[in-house]
């Protein structure tokens, strides 16, 4: 029995302490982490490196192990969406025992090369730019700021939206900047009380939000999916920015850009983005929990068969539970969002994997549960005291928004993440003389040469998503033989099946040398 029990032991310590920066857990922390720790990042300090993640070892446990990090409220046993960023068992198993045992850095020569951040625009400067003035924090030790802006938008025509991607000016500062379209230019600047949250009009519509580690919001253009969002000349752009305590007389400017379908462009699909569930009659009295619900229609069910794209639940400081669902005519329950735990700091709107159908007939709800006592650690009134619905952050919301279109047979079929794309020319962003890619944009396989190798240099180059996620190794810790090389990729993932439509970057190592390329596959 001793003899087995030391064979264990042996075979337990081995099978963990294999696990090493280089080999496992580099990979992990780029995908799930470095999205907001990285240097100039909001997560505050960066984890890109295995110096920089190993004084952070205790802290790192605790989060990935109570949940808190990396920071994704969805339920995701019912509902799936694109760019999650939950660990998976695995991956908690993994970074729980490496911490656990030692943090060991592994062959320092094959770490993998790190994912690429840039404080540009991923999609290049678009058709209009909109950005708030330079604005200087006003959130102190102990409370948040929220601050709105009003911006004319300077359109003269109506046109249509195809991708907006929000830039924050100061990404240490940004924690969250929701982004409304003004068709009748009636909101104002308020930044004053440091605690506006929402527009003051109904018709002041959420059409896109930024968060740390969120992506661009693209609307899937290519044939046969194009969808798009009407913006009228005249309109304003409504920008509703939250920055964290702390944050005190550090400055930001955020802008907006939105890319536009050309004039005249035909077959694109009007997608609508409203608050369908929506609830402003509640009141929350101190000390106790309340339930609120809400229900579209008001009666009855749907009166057209509905293709739903995205939902974006919203609370304030008291919310503790919501929930969104539909009732189909037959009876089937059309699962929308579940988040167990709410988080106001948190907020996105959630893509689906599949578009959602809701068939004629059915009713949408929601529900949610706002917990206004002393043991709420968010409760900004100590001791609580009655709120009702209101606009500032201050008072409370019950609001589910969703992006949604007339149904079109079909559209329960579409993948959204394989027609969330740019056209090729304008997504291309090819500057760096020293590697040379081509074709770029690419169909089917492209080639990139580096110019500059020569024989004996150590290369490792990884092929990424816009979002951190490993795709492709191509070459891992390779000693070069000979001047110049050429890598030729498939357009193939790890798993040998190819690759969306979108941007990638190939991320290089030479001899510990870090640099990058963007890629597009069109």
């Amino acid at each position: 029995m001793k003899l087995l029990n030391t064979l264990i032991f042996t075979l337990f310590f081995a099978e963990a302490f294999c696990q090493t920066w280089s080999n496992d857990v580099a990979s992990i922390v780029y995908d799930k982490c470095t999205k907001c720790h990285h240097q100039g990042g909001i997560g505050g300090f960066s984890l890109m490196t295995h110096a920089e993640v190993t004084p952070m070892a205790a802290a790192v446990y605790d989060a990935i192990n109570d949940g808190h990090m990396p920071p994704w409220p969805p339920n995701n046993n019912f509902q799936t969406y694109i760019h999650n960023r939950a660990l998976s068992s695995t991956e908690k198993s993994t970074l729980s025992t490496w911490i656990l045992n030692g943090m060991p850095l592994g062959n320092a020569n094959a770490i993998p090369p790190a994912p690429v951040y840039s404080s540009s625009a991923l999609f290049g400067s678009g058709d209009l730019t909109v950005q708030i003035p330079t604005y200087t924090s006003k959130a102190t030790s102990s409370h948040d700021d929220y601050a709105c802006f009003a911006v004319p938008s300077g359109l003269l025509q109506n046109r249509v939206i195809k991708a907006v991607e929000i830039i924050p000016g100061n990404r240490e500062i940004v924690h969250h900047a929701l982004i409304y379209l003004d068709p009748n230019g009636v909101e104002t600047t308020d930044s004053i009380g440091g605690n506006c949250a929402s527009p003051s009009n109904s018709n002041t519509k959420l059409i896109a939000g930024y968060t740390p580690g969120a992506t661009p919001m693209l609307l899937p253009s290519i044939a046969p999916l194009k969808l798009g969002i009407n913006i009228s000349a005249g309109s304003q752009i409504y920008f509703a920015m939250h920055y964290p305590a702390g944050s005190l007389g550090q400055k930001d400017s955020t802008k907006v850009i939105f890319h536009f379908y050309p004039v005249g462009t035909t077959g694109v699909r009007q997608v609508m983005a409203s608050p369908i569930i929506e609830n402003w009659g509640f009141s929350l009295p101190p000390n106790q929990e309340t339930t609120v619900n809400a229900q579209y229609p008001s009666s009855g069910g749907l009166t057209n068969n509905v293709s739903i794209l995205s939902v974006f639940p919203h609370m304030h400081l008291l919310g503790k539970t919501i929930k969104s669902f539909g009732i189909k005519p037959n009876g089937d329950t059309l699962k929308l969002i579940d988040v167990p735990h709410w988080d106001f700091h948190w907020q996105d709107f959630y893509f689906f994997q599949s578009i959602q159908k809701a068939p004629i007939g059915t009713t949408i709800y929601g529900t949610g549960v706002f917990d206004n006592t002393s043991n709420n650690v968010h409760n900004p009134n100590n001791p609580p005291i009655y709120v009702t619905a209101g606009l500032n952050t201050s008072d409370e919301m019950f609001l589910v928004y969703f992006h949604y279109m007339l149904y079109q047979n079909g559209d329960e079929n579409y993948n959204i993440e394989d027609y969330m794309n740019l056209s090729a020319e304008e997504l291309l962003s090819n500057t760096d003389a020293s590697v040379l890619v081509y074709p770029n944009p690419f169909e089917k396989d492209v080639a990139i040469q580096i110019k500059t190798l020569k024989a004996g240099d150590i290369l490792s180059a990884y092929i990424y998503d816009g979002q951190g996620k490993l795709i492709k190794k191509l070459s891992d810790n390779y000693e070069l033989k000979q001047d110049g090389y050429t890598i030729n990729w498939d357009g193939n993932t790890e798993e040998n099946v190819l690759v969306k439509k979108g941007v990638y970057y190939v991320s290089f190592r030479i001899n510990g040398v870090e640099s990058s390329k963007q890629l597009v596959k069109f």
